[in-house]
Order: structure tokens, then sequence, then C-alpha cells
């Protein structure tokens, strides 16, 4: 191993403890950049070695991790993305977001592969970041501010417009909406670190932004030519199977996923929507109708990002309701207005909410309003249809006014006030609302959420390769393609890059292009076997946390219960669900597979095989 870390790594690591206004660097050790690699998996190494078991997710000893990878500005495609990486106010375990843009880029060009957040400021201000460290800055006047407002009016005072790179919380993060999340605006796209709920811990840090004004660095891979020949050859295939994303963006999703009666739709009573009505918020529409330009992260030429326009309301380029945005906003709600959800979707944006858990709360809220679990003067937007009170729900949620101070706190918690009988309706697992791909209708992802270290998210077991065909409808060595999907999903986001990029140009699993790639650019000596390893060890890792926090388990690796008792009961998945025997022969195959005990809990064999055995408690 060597005794420096490759010349990829800016290689530090900038901590900023908030509460006493102190900042320092430490040298990112080659044994973690070689054991982690960057990004998701950097971010899990700095959270578990600073942020206590008992901390919850609002105290001043959770940590927020910016982390990059070793091929950000590198001729790996579409290494755009970085992570930030918290214990979450959904889960209280583990969580790392990832988003696009310009940021990320301008992370790595200042030499810090991670920037740690502790501590709380005593009042609301900004880190200011360069190459040289990072300021306190206080500015109170920017309370309440909408996401791109604070973006702009940061930009403006650091003086160097769209060269200072901003992420920020919107009004939903400084009141601590559980779901609030990040939003970038950057010259070339926004990015979004949406799920999970980063904007509220950054809101409980009296922290409104982090910006970042880009610095000298600039890495030095160990054989360019040989990663340059390699991104090359991927280009023609990755344009190829991307020629979808770039027409319409993820929601050219819409219409494929209902027509194979995967779409939840009425708090996912029902998987399937009337084709005519789908159409009325599909990609084909709103290419049609609204799209006005299509925008791209840094380095990506594959142009999936869209900005659409609605006159009529007033909005000019916004940023596209994404697949699983829309899915949450219509037939989850039974809105198919597309101009009232575009507005809808906006405003989230600009308030900073995750679009996901929000449009499922309202979706579940809906339901106990319907089977009379709420009571009738609630609100006046609880009912399945109502398009236009999504735009009023959304601001009442973000300032957690009537109605939205229950919504503010998700599906979960919302239904652990009502009764037994309204966790019935919830839609999701470990705290977090599940995404658009369907729990009963592949079964990849009946055991992918349930053993999520992140609860209901997509990014952790792909539903990609089961919508071609794959563990759609079988449980046939399914918990085995979870677990290596896992290790997939882990090793992409510890690089960093887009995962529709890797899943189109590079591989939907991990293979020999990855290890060629990692080996170019580091100059390490790596097998794929030792590659498949890292995703591996970062997963681990991240239950390891979990575990030690009291969240993970057997009992916790479960489904909501509509999954689990009701098969869906039209269209063309009819008759599809995971009972529970069948999510526990698929727990135990899965755990065997890992090397787990039967509890779920990671062994002292299986940590000392990764190389971790120092993190157990």
């Amino acid at each position: 191993m060597s005794e420096t870390v490759p010349g990829v790594y800016g290689g530090e690591i900038l901590h900023v403890d908030l509460s006493s206004d102190r900042t320092w660097i430490d040298p990112l050790e080659p044994e973690d950049a070689r054991r982690f690699l960057g990004g998701n998996g950097l971010a899990a190494k700095l959270i578990h070695e600073h942020v206590p078991t008992d901390a919850g997710a609002f105290d001043p000893e959770n940590t927020a991790v910016f982390a990059v990878g070793p091929m950000n500005l590198t001729p790996f495609q579409s290494t755009s993305r970085g992570v930030v990486g918290f214990i979450s106010p959904m889960t209280n375990g583990f969580f790392d977001s990832t988003f696009g843009g310009t940021f990320p880029c301008a992370q790595k060009s200042t030499g810090f592969d991670a920037i740690a957040i502790h501590g709380a400021a005593p009042e609301l201000s900004y880190l200011a970041i360069d190459e040289h460290g990072a300021e306190i800055v206080e500015a109170p006047d920017l309370a309440g501010l909408e996401t791109y407002e604070t973006c702009s009016e940061i930009r403006d005072r650091e003086g160097n417009g769209f060269d200072t790179h901003v992420i920020a919380a919107g009004p939903a993060g400084e009141n601590q909406v559980r779901y609030a999340c990040l939003l970038h605006e950057s010259e070339i796209r926004e990015g979004v670190a949406g799920r999970g709920g980063s904007g509220a811990v950054l809101g409980s840090k009296n922290l409104k932004a982090v910006a970042i004004r880009e610095g000298e660095f600039e890495p030095e891979i160990a054989d360019s030519d040989g990663l340059q020949s390699l991104a090359i050859d991927r280009m023609k295939p990755l344009m190829e199977e991307t020629e979808m994303l770039q027409e319409y963006g993820t929601s050219g999703l819409v219409n494929p996923v209902n027509e194979m009666g995967k779409l939840g739709r009425r708090n996912n009573q029902f998987e399937h929507t009337e084709p005519e009505r789908a159409d009325e918020v599909s990609g084909e529409t709103l290419n049609a109708d609204y799209v006005t330009e299509d925008t791209t992260c840094a380095n990506c030429a594959v142009q999936c990002g869209k900005h659409v326009s609605v006159e009529s309301l007033g909005i000019t380029d916004a940023k596209i309701p994404e697949f699983e945005s829309l899915f949450a906003t219509t037939t989850m709600v039974e809105a198919y207005d597309i101009k009232r959800v575009i507005q809808a979707n906006d405003l989230c944006d600009r308030l900073g909410m995750d679009t996901i858990s929000w449009g499922v709360t309202v979706a579940f809220a809906r339901e106990c309003y319907d089977r009379g679990h709420l009571p009738e003067d609630s609100s006046d937007h609880l009912e399945f249809g109502d398009t236009d009170g999504l735009v009023e729900l959304a601001r009442e949620t973000s300032s957690r006014e009537g109605i939205g101070d229950r919504l503010a706190d998700g599906s979960f918690r919302m239904a652990a006030e009502l009764s037994d009988e309204a966790e019935r309706y919830v839609h999701g697992s470990k705290g977090l609302e599940f995404a658009a791909h369907s729990p009963r209708g592949l079964k990849g992802m009946s055991v992918g959420y349930a053993t999520s270290t992140r609860g209901g998210s997509h990014h952790d077991t792909r539903p990609t390769r089961q919508y071609g065909g794959e563990h759609a409808e079988t449980t046939e060595g399914t918990a085995e393609f979870a677990a290596r999907s896992q290790h997939y999903t882990a090793l992409g986001d510890s690089l960093t890059q887009c995962r529709f990029v890797s899943e189109g140009g590079w591989g939907k699993r991990i293979n020999d292009r990855y290890r060629d790639a990692i080996n170019y650019a580091t100059g390490w000596e790596l097998t794929t076997d030792e590659v498949e390893a890292i995703g591996e060890r970062i997963y681990n890792l991240e239950r390891l946390i979990n575990v030690e926090r009291g969240i993970a388990s057997k009992e916790t690796d479960t489904l909501s219960h509509r999954v689990m008792t009701e098969p869906i009961p039209e269209g063309p998945s009819e008759g599809m669900y995971c009972p529970p025997a069948e999510l526990d022969a698929m727990l135990t195959e899965y755990y065997a597979f890992r090397q787990w005990d039967d509890e779920g809990k990671p062994t002292d064999a299986v940590l000392e095989r990764l190389d971790i055995a120092e993190l157990a408690g």
C-alpha cells in the first residue's frame, strides 16, 4: 500500500465546528482512501468517527459531511456528483444524499475531499469556503429566504458570481421539516440533495448555506491516457443507453412504469392509472408543452435535466419534476393537472423540501382523511384529486402551520399520533417514505427496501435491471441480487458518479471497467473482486452505524403493512405482493449471503475480512 494518497485526491479533510468558531484540517489517510474511496464511503467513516451513537439528528453532535470522490474533475464521465452524509431526522440512522450541478467539482478544486461540519452556530450563518479553509459568516438577515434567493444573495455577497458555488436550505430547513432538502443553483443546472433531511440538519445547526469558491487543485491521474481511452470507449454505449433521459429526463418513466402496473396510485391502494390520465403527467406531455431547454451537470453529455415554464402561472425556467416527484405528487395523491403539479414541485424546490417524502406523506394524510382518521376540519385540501390544494399544503408544511405541522414530520410519525389502523396506510420503511419503484411488483425492491440502510430509498438496491426482467417477479436469487446491487450503489456514490451514467455507460453491476477506471486514476492494482469488496465494506459500515444506534435488526428489516398483506388489486401486476413468509425467507438468504448473524448484524468475521474490525464498538 502506498504511503501517500494518489494524486487524484486533494488529500485533506476540512473540519468546521460551528459552536466554537474553530476550523482545522486533517490529512486523508492513505488507508482510508483505499478502503472507502471517497464520497459516500468517506462520509460514512467520518459519521461513524464523530457522531455519538446516542446523538439525535437535531443535536449539535450530529455532523454533516460534504464529500467528493477520486474521479471528480477527471475524464471519467459525469463525476459531477457530491454527497452529503448525516444522521437522518427521518430514520435516526446513517443517510447519504447525492446531488449534482457544479458544487462538487468546485469542492474538489479546493483539495478538500471532505468537509465535516460539527456543532451549531449561535445565530443563522453560512459557510464561506476556499482552498485555504472556511469562514463562518453570520447572516441573520437570510432567515426565511427561499433556496434560489439564498444562493443568489450569497453569490452577490461573495462577489464572484457563479464562480462561487452555493448549496442552501430553504424555510423548510429552518423550520426543521424532517425531510427538508438542500438545493444548489449553478449556472448550468440545479442540484438537489433531496432525501433524508439534510436541509433540516443544517437548519438545526443554524446554517443556511455552504458556499465554495473554486481553488487551484487539479487531480494528477496515474495513467491519464488509459483513463481517457476507456472513457472515450464508453461514450457511444452511454449515449445509446440514455436516449430516453436525453429526450425526457426521468419523467419519461411515467408511462412505461404505469404500463407495467407498478406505479403507485391513491396512496398505493392501486398500482395502475388509466393510460389517458397517466399521459397527462408524463414526460411526453411535459416535453411537448412545457420544456423550454435542456440542462446538464458538469462533465456530462447526457443532459437529462430540463427546465419547464408555465406562463399562465408565472413560472419560468423551473426545474422539471423528476419521475419520483411525479409519482409522489400526481398518481399517489390523484392530482393530474400538470400545471399545478409543476407549480407545487417548483415551490417545494424553493422552500427546500423533498418532493418524494412530502408527496407520499400527503397521500397518506389523504387516505387517513378519507377513512375518517383525521377530523373533517383538519384541512380544506385533504381530498384525493385536489390538485390546487397541493400548493397550499406545500406552504403550510414548510411553515409548519395547521395540518402542515403534522405533514412536516412525515407519515411514520404522523401515523403514530393517529391510530394503529392509520399505520396500515403508511407507504415506506424504516421511517422513510418509499420512492416510486414498487415493493409489491418488484421482488428485488421488496428485499432491497427492507434491508436498505436508508429506508425507502431507491438508491441502495436499484430497480433498473428489474424493469428489464431480472428479479422482478421471482424471489430466486433475489437476496444476492439486492446485496450486490447495494455494493454497486455504495461504490458509485463513493467514486462519485451519476447513477444514470454508470448504469447507461459503464454497466449495471460492478465489472472490470470500474476496476480499470479506478486503477488508471489511482495507480492501484485492484482486482474486480477487491473493487466489489469496497462497496461491500462501505455498506457494512453503514449497517454497523445503524446497528450501534439500535435501529437495524431483523425486526426493522421489514416492509409496510399494505405491501405485505394486500395484493395489487388490478392491472398488469394484479395479485403481486410480498407476504411476511416470503420476506422472511429472502432475509434468511440475504443474511447468509452477507454472513451476518440471524438478527442481521455484521459478524466479527465479516468485519475482519473487510478490514473494518477496528470500527466495531
